[in-house]
């Protein structure tokens, strides 16, 4: 599998303002929807524009999170975007906290959310971990089943995993149907190997014509979900059901390893794919960053 990053660029919105720790990407109407983690707006990026769209209410009264302020902890960290066919993008928080554990549909004409505590429970449980421990951070449709990565985190005994959840459920459920009842099975895990002593686990995922899924993969040297760490090296990985099949590692940016934290496919070649990746750069006065790269097996 070989890999090139064909362009970087940054990401600002049309006032100037940065777009801050990018965090997932999916396709949105006439453009791209990139996900902010820290904040209650996404960013709606198409050409010559980037224009904000709220994806959930302020939190007492807060737009914006950070661990200079002293409100990280309120940030609904949505950290998956899946795109959802003819109804819109699902986003889905990344659990360990209450605060995550929110999931927003938006759609061109609004946005609909729901705290789905009790499913992210469920998940816990299927996934063996506490709840505490939960960092989902990608998740791609395949077939009638939202497939859900949880990032490892070999410091803490965390493995990479996936889970299956029923698809036509959790829409419901984001209008009011228990969401207790909504079925989670087929556990996978995964070893995408490491990159200086630091495991390689998954930040995004994206489904593959043929079935397949692509991800990306950070080595983050950090002992637990919620703090950010140094990030020694990033990759793609290509799975085959619970079989890893290839890996490449992302070229340093600007001299250092891409954090991707989100993935979309841009378009399917005879021998690969072009991407749009979204670089979180873990500080919220630098912009995040838009890689367009292409894979050849």
């Amino acid at each position: 599998m070989r890999l090139r990053v064909e362009q970087a660029s940054t990401l600002t919105f049309d006032d100037g303002t940065p777009v801050r720790a990018a965090s997932a990407v999916a396709p949105f109407g006439d453009g791209w929807l990139v996900v902010q983690d820290d904040a209650t707006h996404a960013a709606w990026v198409r050409d010559g524009s980037v224009t904000p769209v709220r994806v959930v209410e302020a939190v007492e009264g807060l737009e914006v999170f950070s661990s200079a302020a002293g409100t990280k902890h309120l940030k609904p960290d949505f950290e998956a975007a899946c795109p959802i066919p003819s109804r819109g993008v699902l986003l889905l928080g990344s659990g360990s906290t209450a605060a995550r554990m929110r999931v927003a549909l938006v759609t061109l004409d609004g946005t609909a959310g729901a705290d789905l505590s009790p499913l992210y429970a469920l998940v816990a449980a299927r996934l063996g971990l506490p709840v505490g421990l939960l960092n989902l951070e990608g998740a791609c449709l395949v077939g009638d089943r939202m497939r859900w990565f949880q990032r490892g985190n070999s410091a803490a005994g965390v493995p990479t995993a996936s889970v299956d959840v029923e698809l036509p459920a959790l829409l419901a459920a984001v209008s009011g149907f228990p969401a207790d009842r909504v079925g989670v099975s087929g556990v996978r895990r995964y070893d995408l190997g490491f990159v200086r002593g630091v495991a390689l686990a998954v930040t995004d995922a994206v489904a593959l014509p043929d079935g397949r899924v692509l991800v990306s993969a950070a080595a983050e040297d950090t002992p637990n979900a919620v703090d950010d760490g140094p990030v020694v090296g990033a990759a793609l990985a290509l799975l085959d059901d619970e079989a890893v099949v290839a890996v490449a590692e992302l070229p340093a940016v600007d001299g250092t390893a891409p954090k991707v934290e989100g993935l979309a496919v841009r378009d399917v070649t005879s021998d690969g794919v072009r991407l749009l990746a979204v670089v979180d750069v873990d500080d919220a006065l630098v912009p995040s960053r838009a890689l367009k790269i292409t894979l050849q097996w």
